[in-house]
């Protein structure tokens, strides 16, 4: 690293880098209060790790306990990651204590201490001196937690309201950074910069003696180291930084120098052997080109050859096919003229017997229907001549009294037919009443009787008297 007007740049950021995981590992911070300038930021830290400003108060909040009711009757509600115990007056031992427990509190008899559970982490910045007398800064952290909590409130002081932490973190962060710097003392420059597992095993040793007592024996604080580690080393003067630095480089330098050169003469042989191998390769290509070339207008020339003995035997046998297709073509039209005349002479002799046969039969369809005709006409007359039979028959069958009664009922028509007489004359025979129906038929009954017996007689005379009867005549 290089340095800029005397000092260190490589240590500045070391530093501020651990000013801001520091910032970045506190979970909670207490609010200024109002007015109040707000907290340093990591070049602030930087500064005070550096020596020149004053030191920062802790800033850590509380563990979130909830206390719920009134007066003497109230319930504390503890996070399940935080131990609290919790001792009344009067006893000698705690009521409650462990991880996460809630309990009953009177405010003025009982009292109780929230502690959290969580791991704790120690950031460490320890400005030791090695063996040559030279500055070294080395960072580092420590993680713990309390693993038997009975033991360790009644050891360590977890009184702060705002960090309960804050008074462990920093006396073990002291006990870290004493066991460090004596390592370290002990140390070369180089060994400090080179291996740091001497200065862990030392810091782990020493922290977990204190912390968990040698052997696991009852003087521990009731806490358990989980890890050690040293992030950094730095020496503190940029001029031995740099001195440290030049042999490395020196060296590093004459070996790129040294990787460079070969690397160029590397490059040189392979660019003379590529060149060679190109060379060869172009000449080999144009030869296999020339040979490619030849091989190809021989190649070329055959194929033209062949295809145009191809072609002039496609045209020949093309001619000779387009003959044999005309001729066959021709002795198809021929061959198709001839179908063509026998079959329309076919035709013709087919519709002249369907003509013929057509004809004869039109004309025994006439004598046919003729002879029909003439049956029927026959069948009508002699069925004339039957019903004529027929209707005499049962005329000369019939009794008086139907003829009377046909007689009657043809009455209307027969008067209907009769000329309108210039004279009417009214006959009352027997003082009959005309008017009625029985009077009709009597009147009708002797009107009968008297043309019977007048067509018995003879034809009537004419010019005579009437005839005789009970009434009188009027017109």
């Amino acid at each position: 690293m290089s340095a800029n007007d005397g000092g260190n740049t490589y240590l500045e950021k070391v530093v501020a880098q651990q000013a801001v995981l520091e910032d970045g590992l506190r979970s909670r911070r207490s609010a200024p209060p109002p007015g109040a300038a707000p907290p340093p930021g990591p070049l602030a830290k930087r500064d005070r790790a550096l020596g020149g400003g004053p030191a920062e108060p802790a800033e850590a909040g509380p563990v979130e306990v909830r206390i719920k009711g009134f007066w003497r009757w109230k319930n504390v509600l503890v996070p399940p990651n935080a131990f609290v115990v919790h001792t009344r007056r009067g006893r000698a031992e705690p009521l409650h204590i462990g991880l996460g427990m809630s309990f009953r509190f009177n405010p003025s008899t009982d009292s109780f201490l929230v502690v959290p559970g969580a791991t704790q982490t120690i950031l460490i910045n320890a400005y030791c001196i090695c063996s040559e007398l030279q500055g070294v800064l080395v960072q580092g952290y420590v993680q713990w937690i309390i693993q038997d909590f009975a033991t360790a409130y009644r050891k360590l002081d977890f009184g702060d309201a705002q960090d309960p932490m804050r008074v462990v973190n920093l006396q073990l962060r002291e006990q870290a950074e004493a066991a460090i710097k004596d390592k370290v003392s002990s140390m070369g420059v180089r060994d400090v910069l080179s291996d740091k597992q001497p200065i862990i095993e030392e810091l782990t040793a020493r922290l977990r003696a204190v912390a968990e007592g040698e052997d696991h024996s009852d003087r521990g604080l009731g806490l358990r180291i989980v890890t050690v580690q040293i992030k950094e080393a730095v020496v503190s003067s940029s001029r031995l930084w740099e001195n440290l630095q030049k042999p490395y480089r020196a060296e590093q330098g004459r070996i790129a120098r040294l990787a460079e050169l070969e690397a160029a003469e590397a490059v040189a042989q392979r660019e003379m052997a590529a060149e060679r191998v190109k060379e060869t390769q172009r000449l080999e290509h144009e030869r296999e080109l020339a040979e490619l070339r030849s091989r190809n207008e021989a190649e070329r020339f055959d194929t033209e050859t062949s295809e145009k003995l191809r072609r002039t035997r496609r045209e020949h046998d093309d001619a000779r096919e387009v003959a044999e297709l005309e001729t066959e073509t021709t002795r198809h039209a021929l061959r198709m003229e001839r179908e063509r005349h026998a079959e329309e002479a076919e035709t013709g002799r087919l519709r002249i017997e369907r003509d013929h046969e057509l004809n004869r039969l039109r004309v025994e369809g006439e004598l046919a229907l003729q002879e029909t005709r003439s049956r029927s006409h026959h069948e009508t007359a002699l069925l004339g001549l039957e019903r004529d039979r027929a209707r005499a028959a049962m005329d000369n069958e019939q009794a008086p009294a139907a003829i009377q009664a046909r007689l009657i009922t043809r009455l209307p028509d027969i008067l209907e037919r009769l000329p309108k007489p210039d004279e009417v004359r009214t006959v009352t025979v027997n003082g009959a009443d005309q008017t009625s129906l029985a009077g009709l038929l009597t009147q009708l009954t002797a009107v009968i009787g008297a043309l019977r017996a007048a067509t018995a007689e003879g034809p009537p005379v004419t010019g005579g008297a009437p005839p005789e009867g009970n009434g009188r005549a009027g017109r």
